[in-house]
């Protein structure tokens, strides 16, 4: 049985397995690449580091996508991460 509910995939995640494997960059290579700190790779990529517009552009530039597909995912996973709130009435039909 499928759960209710998935929390949807960490840019981090998607960003490690379909661009920086793929490309068999390593983060640090990627980092130096990005003139970023190697440890804001690795958190993006752990997951305890979300993306931010500027990190969107870097990562979009870098990788050939739009900063609006990272800001999607981003914006996907921090809903799907969160319960909707509960006892709110809506105000029109």
């Amino acid at each position: 049985m499928l759960p209710n509910k998935r929390t949807s995939t960490h840019p981090g995640k998607i960003l490690l397995h379909e661009f920086l494997e793929p490309l068999e960059l390593s983060q640090s290579e990627f980092a130096r690449h990005l003139s970023i700190p190697i440890q804001r790779v690795n958190e993006l990529i752990k997951g305890k580091r979300g993306i931010t517009p500027d990190t969107a552009w870097l990562l979009s530039t870098a990788l050939g996508t739009t900063p609006e597909f990272w800001m999607n995912l981003q914006t996907s996973y921090e809903l799907s991460s969160i319960e909707p709130p509960k006892g709110i009435k809506r105000l029109v039909a």
